[in-house]
């Protein structure tokens, strides 16, 4: 480290006079110091030892000298910026970027040093200003500046759900990352929920359907209505590891659970009943997927994770050969494989009698329409029968619920 040395007036410091307080006057030189160009002391001769600290003054007139690591014009990113003071104490430290937002850090308790709270970022210009107080009680200020090397892979993350929204109660945060990543323990350290309540909850991770990295928060039940959540992801100079890159950005999202509706599916007795607040509101009869180890329906808890409307369906996107090419209406998707609760108006002679939808959940119009107006994203379904062809996957959709809570909180990189 290049030390940076605030020097002393060359009058030298004022002498106490007889009767009157002392009076100190500093005239401030700021040295930008760089390995090539080391501090100078006071009579401008090299202060730096061979540990890049420069010596401490002592007596009267003497100033504190300040080092910060890292340094230079091609800095190592994503460790905390370090500056301490040799000679004296730090009184206060303020770390920018080109953008003029602030590092934020602490000071330890002999004051002689200051970490960052965050991580420095790749990429990113820091101009740092030390004020200090020499053990004589001089005042001195120093100024350096640092740029981090750029990254040469950068990781993006996608979420859900969406910032500003209102969800059902098993909802999960889930967080999908463009490259892989490597050093879970360390983008989870970074990845901090709050909620109105205190809600328990642990972070899991997983393979995402897409073969990407993932990691999902949920309640250890689901959520309570009305509860109030914020996801503050300070990844910016979070390195994901080996082949994963750097992130340079923040995250930031906030939601709000809504009521407490429940859709429980009993493909024995093919019947769909939905419960809101603890209190049955609505039955009728559905048709799930033929038994078989293709055609099946997925048992387990399966979320929606969205309302689609008109789509077509086509059995070639999901291994079924020519099995079907339609349009669907009020199509709520509750998996990543292809699995919809939606209108199958062409099995209404099945609906509450048969299985005989290619892994769906098939319904009248009217009853689809109904249930696709008072669905909210993040709802659960929570489907049974002896006729199922096996328990959602995890990652299938936003199986999380799939899991009991030890095994979730085993996932955890923590």
């Amino acid at each position: 480290m290049s030390p940076i040395r605030v020097r002393p007036p060359s009058a030298g410091p004022l002498r106490r006079s007889p009767g009157r307080a002392r009076v100190a006057t500093l005239a401030t030189a700021v040295v930008l110091a760089t390995a090539a160009l080391p501090a100078c002391s006071a009579g401008g001769s090299s202060a730096a030892g061979t540990d890049g600290k420069a010596p401490a003054e002592h007596g009267d007139g003497g100033t504190a000298t300040v080092t910060v690591s890292p340094e230079g014009s091609a800095a190592k990113p994503g460790e905390p910026v370090r500056v301490a003071a040799h000679g004296g104490i730090l009184t206060s430290v303020a770390v920018t970027d080109a953008e003029g937002t602030r590092l934020s850090g602490s000071l330890s308790e002999s004051n002689r040093t200051w970490v960052s709270d965050r991580n420095a970022a790749p990429g990113t210009s820091y101009t740092v200003v030390a004020a200090t107080r020499a053990d004589d009680g001089t005042p001195g200020q120093s100024r350096a500046s640092l740029t981090t090397r750029a990254a040469e892979r950068v990781n993006k993350v996608d979420w859900r759900p969406g910032d500003g929204t209102t969800v059902g109660v098993a909802q999960p945060i889930s967080l999908v990352f463009d490259r892989p990543v490597h050093d879970k323990a360390a983008v989870e350290r970074q990845l901090k929920v709050t909620t109105s309540n205190g809600t328990e909850g642990s972070w899991g991770w997983m393979k995402d359907w897409s073969g990407k990295d993932r990691a999902d928060w949920r309640p250890r039940e689901y959520w309570r209505p009305g509860t109030r959540v914020t996801l503050d992801a300070r990844l910016n100079g979070t390195d994901a590891g080996a082949d994963g890159g750097w992130f340079v950005r923040d995250y930031r999202l906030g939601f709000t659970v809504g009521a407490r509706q429940i859709v429980k599916v009993d493909l024995d007795r093919k019947r769909l009943t939905v419960e809101r607040g603890g209190r049955t509101v609505r039955t009728f009869p559905v048709s799930g997927g033929t038994p078989g180890p293709e055609t099946g329906s997925w048992r387990g808890t399966e979320v929606v994770m969205a309302k689609e409307g008109s789509i077509r369906m086509n059995s070639e996107t999901v291994g079924l050969g020519d099995a079907y090419d339609q349009t669907v209406d009020y199509a709520m998707r509750l998996t990543w494989s292809g699995t919809y609760a939606h209108a199958a108006p062409w099995n209404a002679a099945y609906f509450g009698r048969a299985n005989k939808s290619h892994g769906c959940i098939g319904m009248s119009d009217a009853d689809a329409k109904w249930l696709y107006q008072h669905t909210t994203v993040g709802d659960p379904f929570e489907v049974k029968g002896t006729e199922t062809k096996g328990r959602v996957a995890l990652n299938n959709g936003l199986g999380d619920w799939n899991a009991d809570w030890d095994t979730w909180r085993a996932k955890s990189a923590l």
